[in-house]
């Protein structure tokens, strides 16, 4: 028995453990079933699993990669977006800045524009008056002068000296017409 001053050289574990080892004739045909089954069932089994865990492998590294360059594309897409949309805002934001300007200038010439009109219409408005007034003032003054020598004609009981009517132009102004008016001194009223 081999197997036993093996197991006495080895320290006597295996002889102590109760476990015998024998090799025999069953070992050997259970190897020859062994190698014949890997010999056949490799190309019938073993190699397609393989390619099939191979293929798995490489189409989900590639649609791990190709998920990865999608992101990557995403976030470029992404980043350009962003800055033509900012370049876009800029754009905007210019061209809304020269219309406000353009409608400020065009407010201050509508608005000089108008000033002018008014002032235009204020200073005929006012020449026109002056004209009016100082008609109105060579009325009165005529007309004063004819009540004056009423008056001294009832309290008096006689004409005086009248003086000449104010010349139109010397100081009091332009009557609004050429002849004089009624009650004017030198004209009779009765």
């Amino acid at each position: 028995m081999p197997a036993d001053r093996l197991a006495e050289t080895m320290g006597g574990g295996l002889v102590a453990a109760g476990i015998n080892v024998d090799i025999d004739m069953t070992f050997v045909g259970q190897i020859v079933i062994f190698m014949f089954l890997i010999l056949v069932l490799q190309p019938l089994l073993f190699k397609p699993v393989l390619r099939v865990f191979e293929e798995r492998e490489k189409r989900t590294t590639g649609a791990r990669g190709e998920a990865r360059a999608m992101q990557e594309k995403a976030g470029e897409l992404l980043r350009r977006y962003e800055a033509e949309l900012n370049r876009v805002r800029r754009v905007a934001a210019a061209e809304r800045e020269k219309t406000r300007g353009e409608a400020a200038r065009l407010e201050a010439k509508i608005l000089n524009e108008a000033r002018e009109a008014a002032n235009k219409i204020v200073a005929e408005g006012r020449q026109r008056i002056e004209k009016e007034v100082n008609a109105i003032r060579f009325e009165l003054g005529s007309q004063s002068a004819r009540l004056a020598e009423d008056i001294a004609v009832m309290i008096l009981g006689q004409r005086i000296l009248s003086r000449p009517p104010p010349k139109p132009g010397a100081g009091e102004g332009t009557p609004s017409s050429g002849t004089p008016s009624p009650g004017t001194p030198g004209t009779e009223v009765h």
